[in-house]
């Protein structure tokens, strides 16, 4: 079967999830439930098309196909930002409690901390990507700790709001935070898209790519900030997937079985519509909200981490 026809397949079944969501038990509340669950639809379509895109790019420069941007340590500064923004402020804060003023608040400073992270590792031209995801995992580590601690000294109703905070959810998204992440997420797709040619050839590695003429460090350069850009605007809509791109990309590529990233990441992305809107489908028809999305992402994710794990070193 062509690669073609696999995406328009995959493309039916994500607008079947889609319409079932959105007219499932609609009972004619057309005026009040359909665009509260097209702006969820929407939500989690174009948190699923960052999160995809982002995990696949960011895979094919670190030439790993287990490791995500998370590790970048994004997400354990997103909880540590409002970790922090709780303890010292206090929940009834303007920067909680305004849901836009923390979209931007946290999408500003993982954006300002991953270009610090970028210029500080990079200035030399000399360190390489894998130093940069060894310091990533220190640094969010660090995050990750300073956010237990002052966890544990918060008062036990505030900590419930951040408790909220560290799973992703779509029950309650903002619709103006949306259409502005769209603004976002579109943007920087478009400038990213026309770099998808050169990701083929940096498939190849590093030495090869420059021996056929791609200006290597320039593009890993341009599409590690747009892989924070994506994470950082998704994290601060919805919170922290862990395992989700893992689970996509890893899908994608067994799949297609194919090196051109256009086909790749649109495969990718599709699947991410469909895991999000039928998964939460699921939650909210079938479990009735008693347990998460994200709950059951990170469980199914974990385990298919630790079968990529021993595939990898069965193949070693």
């Amino acid at each position: 079967m062509r690669n073609s026809v696999k995406i328009s397949l995959l493309a039916l079944v994500a607008a079947g999830c889609c319409a079932l969501y959105l007219f499932h038990q609609l009972n004619g509340s057309f005026d009040y439930a359909l665009p509260k669950r097209t702006i969820k639809v929407l939500a989690m379509a174009i948190t699923g098309v960052a999160i995809a895109y982002s995990t696949v790019v960011f895979q094919t420069i670190t030439h790993n196909r287990i490791l995500t941007p998370s590790i970048m340590g994004l997400d354990s500064l997103y909880l540590l930002i409002q970790t922090l923004a709780i303890f010292f402020l206090g929940s009834d804060h303007i920067t909680i409690v305004n849901k836009q003023v923390n979209f931007l608040l946290s999408v500003v400073a993982m954006i300002i901390f991953a270009l610090l992270l970028f210029r500080f590792l990079f200035k030399k031209g000399q360190q390489s990507v894998y130093f940069l995801l060894l310091v990533g995992i220190i640094v969010g580590t660090f995050f990750q700790s300073i956010s237990t601690f002052l966890q544990v000294l918060i008062d036990p109703n505030e900590f419930q709001i951040v408790q909220d905070k560290m799973f992703a959810s779509f029950n309650n998204v903002n619709g103006d935070l949306v259409w502005l992440a769209l603004f976002f997420i579109g943007f920087v797709l478009i400038l990213g898209w026309r770099n998808l040619p050169y990701l083929d050839v940096l498939s190849l590695g590093r030495d090869i790519a420059i021996n056929l003429g791609i200006s290597y460090d320039k593009i890993v350069k341009q599409m590690l900030v747009i892989v924070a850009i994506l994470i950082s605007v998704s994290t601060a809509l919805v919170g922290p997937i862990t395992f989700f791109g893992l689970i996509v990309a890893n899908l994608s590529y067994q799949f297609f079985k194919t090196y051109k990233h256009s086909v790749l990441i649109t495969g990718a992305a599709t699947m991410s519509v469909i895991a999000l809107v039928g998964g939460q489908w699921v939650v909210e028809r079938v479990f009735t909200f008693s347990t998460t999305l994200s709950v059951i992402i990170n469980f199914v994710g974990g385990i298919y981490f630790i079968y990529l794990l021993l595939k990898e070193s069965r193949s070693a």
